[in-house]
């Protein structure tokens, strides 16, 4: 039997699958629809098992160098003036300082440079036909070329096109969580408050900035909505942003003006993906396309990479008998991921509360974390990932990943 594997998208799980699976010694493809690897994007927040992986993969000092050692979340009001927040140093100490904040597209940039030359890359093309038979799966792409591989494994993201192939439509799996959210980088904005998240909401609308090197300066919007709808254009979705956003007070109206000279805008519903099953015959799925947390949870990334990681290394100790693998690894997985959903679908609604007491609330929380047994209480648990990784053979010893397993 070969070992030749597809992966579907290149964002954060696809490149950290192939990197594994090359490690591993299997033939690996790696498919983007796009025409060129994304860059930009929100900031995430980096830490747990995911960066312990990270440091496997010697992609560490590079996130260091181009992430974010945050130290403040505020909040303002209309005018500007700070009600709330509270200094951010107790992420680094209930993480031992193994936490950054990093752009999506930096951190997808290092994981895509740590693969080995020998995976195969493919820009500009997509699926549009899987045809799963007892030697393997027959792709179709777009362009016309029909491949054969071994196995299929969808790692993109969560509208993915290998799960509504393979599975069935999004609409069965997806778990809308009441809420759209936009993200942009605005050129020279002003003011600048260096490695402050500052947030101003009025009740179901959340607008904040952070600034970036390179006197850039991201914006995220998180908007309360009733409606899973879909904006299929850009002026829509602007559109839809200017409506809800406009005259609401604090730097909004100066934001919306910077979003239209925007060229990177994102926006999308905030949603969940959820599965009994992760596999399927000769097809898997990793990342946002199995178990998306929702864009809000803050580790999607990081839960990405450890999919990766774990499925690859089934598939490693198991081959040629990928169905134990594919069990193996939901069997691994499936209880942790789930216990993140859940967790993340709570943690969701304190970025727009929907009502002025629901800001209020959120706003007096924050300022007793200034408080450091308050804020440990809070947020030290939920730092924790309370997983210990196989080892797979691969490094010196697993002492990292059993420490933070035992925190």
């Amino acid at each position: 039997m070969s070992r030749k594997i597809l992966i579907n998208g290149a964002g954060i799980a696809g490149p950290a699958c192939a990197y594994w699976l090359a490690r591993f010694g299997f033939e690996v493809t790696l498919l983007e629809i796009a025409p060129e690897l994304r860059t930009g994007g929100y900031i995430i927040d980096f830490w747990g098992a995911g960066f312990d992986l990270a440091e496997k993969m010697g992609v560490l000092p590079e996130l260091l160098a181009d992430g974010y050692r945050m130290q403040e979340l505020r909040l303002v009001d209309e005018r500007g003036k700070r009600v709330g927040g509270f200094p951010v140093d107790v992420f680094e100490e209930s993480t031992h300082g193994r936490y950054i904040s990093i752009p999506r597209g930096d951190l997808a940039a290092a994981l895509y440079k740590s693969m080995a030359p020998s995976v195969e890359r493919i820009f500009g093309d997509h699926i549009v036909e899987i045809k799963q038979q007892v030697d393997g799966v027959s792709v179709r792409l777009n362009s016309g070329a029909v491949r054969m591989f071994d196995l299929v494994i969808g790692a993109d993201g969560l509208h993915s096109q290998v799960r509504s192939l393979v599975f069935g439509p999004q609409s069965q799996f997806e778990h809308f969580l009441g809420f759209e959210v936009a993200a942009f980088e605005a050129r020279g904005y002003r003011p600048r408050d260096e490695l402050v998240y500052v947030s101003y909401s009025t009740p179901g609308k959340q607008i904040a900035r952070f600034s970036l090197h390179n006197d850039s300066t991201l914006v995220l919007m998180v908007l309360a909505s009733d409606h899973n709808q879909v904006y299929r254009s850009e002026n829509e979705k602007r559109d839809r942003l200017h409506q809800s956003f406009r005259h609401t007070g604090w730097e909004s109206d100066v934001i919306l003006d910077a979003m239209d000279h925007s060229t990177d805008l994102y926006f999308d519903r905030v949603s969940q993906i959820r599965m009994d099953r992760w596999t399927k015959d000769r097809v898997a799925l990793i990342g946002d396309a199995a178990s998306c947390p929702s864009l809000l949870a803050g580790q999607g990334s990081a839960l990405a990479i450890i999919q990766a990681y774990v499925l690859a290394g089934e598939l490693a100790s198991h081959w040629p008998d990928f169905g134990k693998a594919f069990s193996r690894y939901e069997e691994l997985l499936q209880s942790f991921l789930h216990k993140k959903q859940s967790a993340a679908e709570g943690f969701a609604s304190s970025f727009a509360p929907k009502t002025q007491f629901g800001i209020w609330a959120r706003t007096m929380v924050t300022r007793l974390m200034r408080f450091r047994p308050i804020a440990n209480w809070v947020l030290g648990r939920s730092l924790a990932d309370h997983i210990c990784l196989p080892d797979y053979g691969v490094s010196e010893s697993k002492s990292h990943l059993t420490r933070m397993a035992e925190l």
